[in-house]
C-alpha cells in the first residue's frame, strides 16, 4: 500500500514539474463581444454579433478542448439563416469585434480564424452506430465530437438504435452535460458545413437529441450558431 501511494506521489511530482496541465474542457479565458461585426439585423431585433438585449458588452468564457485543438467562445447568437450565422461568425475576425483576455500563464498560437463548426460532408447515409454521416452517435463532426465525447452527453438513440426512455427534463438524453459552458442551448446549431450534393442545403447539429443532419434549407432555417477556433494551447502550472 505505502508503494502504491509513494507511486502516485511520485507522479504528482512529475506532473507539477512538466510545467503544465492537461484537461479535456478549461476555461482559458474570456472574450468581450464589443460591436456588431457587420451584416443584417439578428431574429430579435440586435445586430449580429451583438448579445440580444444587452445595453453594455459581456464577457464570455473561451474554452479549450484540447481533444480537438479547438477554442470555443462560450456564446450562442440568435436563431437565424445559415447565411447570418456563418456571416456574424467571419465578423468577429474583424478589428475591434472581440477583445480576448486570457488566464494567468495560458498561451495560445491561434490557426486559422473565428468561424462555425465543421461537419464531414459525404453523402446522407443515416444510422446509429455513429459510422454515418448523418443520424446520432456522431463525433466526427465538431459539434458532435464535443456533444458526445468532451460533454459525455447521450443521444436519443443509442448505437443498437434502440430509442431512449422519458422526455425533457427527467430525460437521459439530451444536453444533461454542460461542463464549463454556460450558454450552449438546447436545440439546433449551424455547421459552417455545406451538403456537397444539394448546395442549398447545410449541416445541422441538435443538441436537444444529438442528431446530425444535411436537411436544412440554408436561407429559411432559424439555427442557432456558435463560434470555434483552431489553436495550440499552453497552460503553465502555477508555482
Amino acid at each position: 500500500m505505502k508503494r502504491i501511494s509513494l507511486f502516485i506521489l511520485v507522479l504528482f511530482v512529475i506532473a507539477g514539474l512538466s510545467g503544465t496541465v492537461e484537461a479535456k474542457l478549461t476555461k482559458i479565458g474570456t472574450a468581450t463581444i464589443n460591436k456588431a461585426p457587420g451584416g443584417p439585423q439578428g431574429v430579435e431585433g440586435m445586430m449580429m454579433g451583438m448579445p440580444a438585449g444587452d445595453n453594455a458588452a459581456k464577457e464570455y468564457s473561451l474554452i479549450y478542448e484540447d481533444d480537438q485543438g479547438l477554442v470555443w467562445l462560450d456564446y450562442t447568437n440568435s436563431r437565424t439563416s445559415w447565411f447570418s450565422q456563418v456571416e456574424w461568425a467571419a465578423g468577429l475576425n474583424t478589428q475591434g469585434a472581440l477583445t480576448l483576455k486570457l488566464d494567468p500563464g495560458v498561451s495560445v498560437a491561434w490557426e486559422g480564424e473565428w468561424r462555425l463548426p465543421k461537419t464531414v460532408d459525404s453523402g446522407r447515409t443515416f444510422g446509429y452506430d455513429g459510422t454515418t454521416a448523418a443520424g446520432f452517435n456522431i463525433t466526427t463532426s465538431e459539434l458532435g465530437y464535443l456533444f458526445y465525447k468532451s460533454l459525455g452527453n447521450q443521444g436519443y438513440y443509442d448505437a443498437n438504435g434502440d430509442q431512449g426512455t422519458g422526455w425533457y427534463p427527467d430525460s437521459p438524453w439530451g444536453l444533461k452535460n454542460k461542463g464549463p459552458f454556460a450558454n450552449l442551448e438546447v436545440g439546433n446549431y449551424w455547421s459552417g458545413t455545406d451538403y456537397s450534393l444539394l448546395k442549398t442545403h447545410a449541416w445541422a447539429f441538435s443538441t436537444a437529441f444529438g442528431e446530425q443532419s444535411c436537411t436544412s434549407f440554408k436561407g429559411s432555417y432559424p439555427y442557432m450558431g456558435v463560434a470555434v477556433r483552431s489553436a495550440k494551447v499552453v497552460i503553465n502550472a502555477a508555482p
